[in-house]
């Protein structure tokens, strides 16, 4: 008895510094999926790279408005050899300013301003992938995780069964082909276990990487892949899904831009007027006075004459824009059409066959194991009879996490109206471009 309190006493000092430094040592507490939601709208590089695309179109919002910048300049009159102002000649300074008309700078603008509308709903539509993906990952992961369990005690049990099968063998109870057949079968389950594994790694990757913070993938998360699956009626999310798709409104502010610009390419032609005035000191000396006539003003004005160049092919290629972007929009929404109606088939699918696998073949599995394994303690059945229902139970148990899995996923992204990846590159319009060259040549034709 002394013996043993000693010992322990000692065990007691051994672990004590081990208890102090425990602290430091903690792990990070569990993430849960809020919190992984708001930590990736703020740090996922789309979210600024949205804002930027925003900013930039604010920009040239701005800038198309602008109006063309003046032209001073000097003039002399009765030039001599090579180019000297004549002494008794004038010269003197002069500004010249376009003016536009009709309101082209106004319609100009009007175009860009329908650009940051784009850019608004893509930045909410960014947020809408990123939110997606990082609830698909959040959940996959748990489920890659509880599939890392189930392969761990298969694998247990593998690693019995063969030490069980291997006694029998020794004694003259089992044969060699049993032997073989139960270090097969934990040699492929330890496989398995080691890809869980590495796909639990992968997808902690990937979710750190959607969140836009590496040491997410060093935290546990919070939460279980046995919560309540959402109930999703066919019709009503069918219908939500193009009623408030972001890809929607995108295509109907594209539609709005290319309606601003054809407005635009209408009005190009529409006259300008052009001042110009300043002054010249006249060094002519007068007929009765006979000295230098001295300073005089200048004005002049001018109008374009739309004769030439009426902007045909621009009014054309901006109508036939509009009328593409209009089917564009027809596609998008028979196309959001076809693939939420696969994704609702693949969700309802993967729902009906979790619960059946939850309700029922689970139940039914565990009970036939521990029926065969109650007979196998009372030397009632073979022990490969409850290998085997052991197999079973943890197969069902895997393909109910694929079902879980996959319904999770599904509603997910029905909720979020199929948004896409949320590391998907941010679109950004190409007529933005086009259309700030279009703006500047015009402004620049101004001059």
């Amino acid at each position: 008895m002394r013996t043993l309190v000693v010992v322990l006493i000692g065990l007691l000092v051994t672990f004590e510094p081990a208890r102090a430094q425990a602290p430091s040592n903690a792990a990070p507490p569990p993430v849960t999926l809020a919190e992984l939601e708001r930590l990736a709208v703020e740090h996922n590089p789309t979210t600024g790279a949205a804002d930027a695309v925003r900013a930039a179109a604010a920009g040239r919002a701005r800038q198309a408005g602008a109006w063309p910048n003046p032209v001073v300049g000097y003039s002399a009159d009765e030039l001599i050899g090579r180019g000297a102002p004549d002494p008794r000649g004038a010269h003197g300074l002069f500004v010249e300013q376009t003016i536009p008309l009709g309101g082209k700078l106004r319609l100009a603008q009007g175009v860009f301003e329908r650009a940051i509308e784009q850019a608004d709903v893509r930045i909410e539509l960014q947020r809408q992938r990123i939110v997606t993906s990082v609830r698909s990952a959040y959940y996959g992961l748990l489920t890659a995780e509880r599939r890392v369990e189930i392969y761990d005690r298969l694998a247990a049990l593998g690693v019995e069964a063969a030490g069980v099968t291997a006694q029998l063998f020794n004694v003259g109870m089992a044969d060699r082909p049993d032997f073989l057949e139960m270090e097969i079968e934990a040699r492929r389950v330890q496989l398995a276990l080691n890809a869980a594994k590495n796909g639990a790694f992968a997808l902690r990757q990937q979710l750190a990487a959607v969140v836009g913070v590496p040491e997410i993938a060093l935290r546990p998360l919070a939460g279980s892949i046995d919560d309540a699956i959402p109930e999703l009626a066919r019709d009503p999310t069918l219908r939500a899904i193009v009623e408030r798709s972001p890809q929607i409104r995108s295509a109907r502010a594209d539609i709005a831009r290319a309606q601003a610009m054809t407005a635009r390419a209408r009005r190009e032609t529409y006259p300008d007027l052009f001042l110009r005035g300043g002054a010249t000191y006249n060094r002519e000396r007068g007929e009765t006075t006979f000295r230098p006539i001295g300073w005089e003003g200048q004005l002049a004005g001018g109008i374009s004459i739309p004769l030439f160049d009426r902007n045909r092919g621009g009014i054309a290629a901006a109508t036939a824009d509009q009328l593409r972007l209009q089917a564009e929009l027809r596609r998008i929404e028979l196309s959001l059409q076809a693939a939420a109606a696969v994704e609702f088939a693949r969700y309802l699918t993967a729902l009906r066959s979790a619960e059946a696998y939850r309700a029922e073949i689970l139940p039914r599995a565990e009970q036939a194991y521990t029926l065969y394994l109650a007979r196998y303690r009372e030397m009632a059945a073979a022990y490969p009879q409850v290998l085997t229902s052991q197999r079973t139970l943890f197969d069902m148990s895997v393909r109910y996490l694929d079902s879980v899995e996959d319904a999770w996923r599904s509603a997910l992204r029905l909720e979020g109206a199929l948004p896409g990846d949320g590391l998907q590159r941010v679109e950004t319009d190409a007529e933005d471009a086009v259309g700030e060259r279009y703006v500047g040549r015009e402004q620049e034709s101004m001059r």
